[in-house]
């Protein structure tokens, strides 16, 4: 099994990306907060090496890997997969829907109604996300300080196509990118951060 990776960027992409070790590119699967943190490192030293924690999912037809910036979101990625009928690729998008602090948050509180803003989790996947982490949550890692250089600004429509590509309705995620502050010294990450936390509050 692959536990960690270690190499320089070819390809990347929200959800996705390609990193280069000793000549060998491994696709990864990554959610929108790693992705946002390697964009940012890579943007400003192209030929930076990026270290990547990796969880290793071997199905009967493929193996996928799936790569975290911080040790922390692979923990929250761990725990969710452990809850029955949530698979990586949800678990994934769960945690690219939902800051980490605020997923801990509504599960210690059994929060269903903004467990259930996230796209692609129905009622009895937050009920069963509840009953299984909620205990749990309070041991988990609220703090995710991040190993990588945080992402530049973005433009507003950078903004909306990443909460798009997440699964949000365009008016809503145009609404939620229009209300977050704009200027230079606000970084993407900060502004998707506060999207996602307003979106999962409806």
């Amino acid at each position: 099994m692959i536990g960690r990776l270690r190499g320089r960027v070819l390809e990347a992409a929200p959800g996705r990306l390609v990193l280069d070790v000793g000549g060998v590119g491994y696709e990864l699967l990554v959610s929108v907060a790693t992705f946002a943190v390697i964009e940012a490192a890579t943007a400003r030293e192209p030929e930076r090496v990026i270290d990547l924690s990796v969880h290793t999912h071997v199905r009967e037809d493929a193996i996928q890997l799936f790569g975290f910036a911080e040790s922390s979101e692979k923990t929250l990625f761990l725990a969710l997969v452990g809850v029955a009928g949530v698979g990586p690729k949800l678990a994934l998008n769960i945690l690219s829907g939902i800051p980490g602090d605020d997923l801990l948050a509504a599960l210690a509180g059994s929060d269903l109604p903004r467990l259930r803003a996230i796209p692609g989790v129905g009622k009895k996947t937050a009920e069963r996300l509840v009953l299984e982490l909620r205990e749990r949550a309070r041991d988990l890692v609220a703090d995710r300080p991040s190993a990588l250089t945080p992402a530049p600004p973005a433009s507003g429509d950078d903004l909306v196509e990443a909460l798009v590509g997440l699964g949000y309705a365009r008016a809503a995620a145009e609404r939620a990118a229009g209300r977050q502050p704009a200027g230079e010294d606000v970084l993407f990450a900060e502004r998707l951060r506060r999207a996602l936390r307003e979106l999962s509050r409806r």
